[in-house]
This record gives structure tokens, sequence and C-alpha cells, in this order.
């Protein structure tokens, strides 16, 4: 907490702002974007690396998270103050780092995966920053955020072997992605088995279970679109500049309108069951790896002489 006090101390409105934004990077819609962008535009095979760390990233996050039950600096020095901007999306426990978890990964996978210099620099910088960021307003510890930098850059290295290349992602994608779905699945049934402590928040306990099936949905999504991929589709990621931002734009817009959409008429098949959003996240996936990319040959006509 000696740390946060000092940042306390020397916040500014200025910096208030402009922390607040940057924190954003490491949010799940900033991941989803940043993901689409390698899967759709640059390389499938980056973009199923990015996948792997983030989802496998969330399992670890959400374990620890629960298995510790460390509470936010707030909460653990009632005298301490946030930037309030904050204090909406540092719902749940503090240990270990959400956002840090999330932007250290993406970064990491981009910045290992391209040869372009600048690119490398500002994956650094974002890397750095967003940790940063989070104990700046006051919402994670030094602790929070070393062990989810250090966790994420571990699974970063742990995966690379198998998708550093074409050979060796074609090799062993479908089986990494199935080990993905057995994690996921094995972390639910922890999640519903489990005596946890009394103790334990309720809230925060549900926001563990519901990301439990969000990872069985998108791992399960995952195989069906490389399976779908490799023997029927074959897209080409390949397109004029505007025509990739219309692939992006549209299709980002598209499967956030399908997160709300289905939320609803989901939760009211499942009786508002935590499963739903297997189901949910699974039918984005689907739409995001097999539905859309069948309409990327008319963005790669968009903007050719």
């Amino acid at each position: 907490m000696g740390f946060l006090r000092l940042l306390e101390g020397l916040r500014h409105p200025i910096a208030d702002t402009f922390f607040s934004i940057i924190t954003y990077l490491g949010d799940e819609t900033c991941f989803m974007a940043l993901a689409l962008i390698l899967f759709w535009c640059v390389s499938k095979r980056r973009g199923y690396y990015l996948f792997a760390v983030g989802f496998s990233g969330i399992a670890v996050n959400q374990f620890l998270k629960l298995w510790f039950r460390i509470p936010r600096p707030w909460v653990t020095d009632p005298d301490f103050t946030i930037v309030e901007s904050a204090r909406a999306a540092a719902a749940g426990y503090s240990f270990p780092s959400g956002h840090t978890q999330n932007i250290v990964g993406t970064m990491g996978v981009i910045g290992l995966t391209t040869r372009r210099t600048w690119i490398r620099v500002i994956c650094i910088i974002g890397a750095v920053l967003v940790p940063f960021s989070r104990m700046y307003l006051g919402v994670h510890t030094p602790l929070d955020v070393g062990v989810a930098f250090l966790t994420a850059a571990a699974l970063v290295a742990v995966l690379w072997p198998f998708f550093r290349d074409e050979v060796s992602f074609q090799t062993s994608a479908r089986y990494v992605l199935m080990i993905l779905a057995v994690l996921s699945a094995l972390y639910t049934v922890f999640m519903l088995l489990y005596h946890f402590p009394a103790d334990l928040d309720a809230e925060n306990y549900a926001a563990g279970l519901k990301n439990g099936y969000v990872m069985i949905g998108c791992a399960l999504g995952l195989i069906v679109s490389y399976i779908y991929d490799k023997h029927v589709l074959n897209f080409d990621t390949r397109a004029p500049f505007i025509g990739q931002v219309l692939k992006l734009v549209l299709g980002l817009a598209l499967i956030i309108g399908l997160r709300i959409v289905l939320k609803a008429p989901l939760n009211a098949l499942f009786s508002g069951d935590a499963a739903a959003n297997a189901v949910r996240y699974f039918l984005m996936v689907i739409f995001a790896g097999c539905i859309w990319p069948h309409t990327f040959p008319l963005f790669a006509r968009i903007g050719k002489k």
C-alpha cells in the first residue's frame, strides 16, 4: 500500500484522465478487437495464438482470484482513495489484475509475432502503461499487477512453440484448442463442486462461474471454426485497406450486437443459469470464425482498381 499511497499523492486531473483512458486497453472489448484484427486481417495463426493466450489467461486469473480472495486496496484500507472513474471496472477480488493479464498477453503475442520495430515499441509501452494505470488509479497493488504480468508472459512463452510458424500451427493447433476446452471444463467443474469458504463473495463466485462457461463456449467455438476453415472455408485475410477497415468495423459491431441480443433469450431459455453464457459465446465465435469470413471476398474487392 505504500507505493499506492505515493501515487495517490501525485495524482492530477490531467493524469487521472490519461490513465483512465489508457486502462481501457486492458478491457475485454479491446482484447476482442485486437484479436479479431489479427484473426481477420493479419494472420489466422496469430489470431488463434492470441485467443489461446487470452482464454487460458482468463482461466488462470479467475482461479487465482477465487482461491486467494484478496480484497481491493480501498477495502483493505478504508482511508485510501481511488480515481472514481475506475471503480465501475474494478469489481471483484483484487489479486491478480485482469486488465494486466489481458494487455500483457495481447501485447506479448503481437510483439513476438511481428518484425516491425515500431509495433514492438508500442507493445512494450502498452504492456507497461496499462499495469501502471491500474496502480495509479488505485484499484490494484504492485503484487496484483506483478503476478498478472508474469503469468501472462509465461503463457505467451509456453504457447509460442505451437504457433511459431505455419508448420507448428497446422500440426498442433487443434490439440492446443482441445486442451484449452478441457481446461475450461475442468475449471468450471471445480467452480461447481469445490466447497469454498463461507467468506466467499457471492457476486465474485457468480462472475467466476460465468467466465468458466464463457471459456467453454469460446474454446468449443474455436475448435469448430478451425476445423471448418481448414476443410471447407480456408478464408484469406488479405484485402485493401478500406476493405480491412470495413470488414473489422462491421464484423465487430455485429459480434457485439450478438452478445447483447442473445443474452436475454438465452437467459430465459436456461432459466438464468450461467450455462447460457457457454451457448452465447459459442455462437459469437462461430459467427466470427465460420460465418463472417464468407463475406471476405467481397471486402477483398473493395478499393481495387
